[in-house]
């Protein structure tokens, strides 16, 4: 069954906390649940660490956890020494019944530094994408042992980003290792979303809806801003926004005849104060169900 989900950094960012730091957590949650409806929320820096804590202040809301972003450092550390990291993070997903573990490379990612332009990204020769392939994948494996998949999450500013790397670091890596889809990253990495979602609908466990402004990214590109300042001029948005560029109604039809089953999920960060989180994440959510609805996603 199809879930709707959202995510926190439509509220209060992640990467720059003082993004929408004086919204008071419980407005996040009161809107997300009670006023818009999403089945669920992403991980926030906001949420308590204690699994079971967590489990208990969402559901006060009708709210499941969805999952959570957990940033691997494959490229400085052994795959030992990532299993021992992510105990924690693991812990609060097997309590929540979390089916995915969201995972992006960040040992070097730009995406989180103001004072960057994410064009100076970090990128793999064809030999690092192979070892750091064949690490994701005995790190996706152990994560499988345990009942959660990994859902590798292309990102923009990090090593797999535009749609040459996605295309290398799936064939780098093998079955263990799925996919979360982001169509907003693929979008703003130079990707065509219909054709990079086509090649690897088989292992996608994951959906973001995220669309983008493509005179903002365009800038972003032009000018070397970093992706925060990308953030803060209006890069993202929500599924409906007729500022938006992207055609989900193709991308969820190819989900539904692949036989997706799992989350879609509004990850659209915006500053709060010039666009309101509510107002958008209620036209996302209405727009996105929508077009599910006529792409057959039940």
């Amino acid at each position: 069954m199809i879930l709707f989900g959202t995510n926190p950094i439509a509220w209060a960012n992640d990467d720059d906390q003082s993004i929408g730091a004086h919204i008071p957590t419980e407005q996040i949650l009161h809107e997300a649940g009670e006023v818009i409806g999403f089945d669920g929320i992403e991980n926030g820096h906001r949420w308590p660490s204690d699994p079971q804590q967590l489990k208990d202040l969402l559901g006060r809301y009708g709210l499941k956890f969805v999952s959570g972003w957990y940033s691997t450092a494959l490229l400085t550390r052994s795959v030992e020494e990532e299993i021992a990291a992510v105990q924690e993070h693991l812990a609060r997903l097997e309590a929540n019944g979390c089916k995915v573990c969201i995972a992006c490379e960040c040992s070097n990612t730009v995406h989180g530094r103001p004072d960057v332009p994410v064009n100076a990204r970090p990128r793999l020769t064809a030999e690092d994408m192979a070892e750091f392939g064949r690490k994701m994948e005995e790190f996706a494996q152990y994560l499988a042992s345990r009942g959660v998949t990994l859902a590798y999450h292309h990102h923009m500013g990090t090593v797999v980003e535009s749609p040459e790397e996605i295309d290398a670091f799936m064939a780098a890596t093998g079955p263990a290792t799925q996919l979360l889809f982001d169509t907003g990253h693929c979008t703003f990495g130079g990707g065509d979303p219909e054709a990079v979602l086509k090649r690897h609908v088989g292992r996608v466990a994951h959906f973001h809806a995220k669309n983008i402004r493509r005179a903002v990214t365009d800038e972003v590109r032009a000018k070397g801003m970093s992706f925060l300042q990308g953030v803060l001029a209006g890069a993202f948005t929500v599924p409906g926004d007729p500022e938006g560029a992207i055609d989900f109604q193709p991308l969820l039809k190819i989900l539904a005849d692949a036989g997706y089953d799992g989350w879609l999920v509004i990850e659209a960060e915006q500053d709060p104060d010039r666009r309101n989180p509510l107002e958008y994440q209620s036209l996302g959510l209405k727009s996105l169900k929508d077009m599910a609805r006529a792409a057959g996603l039940h």
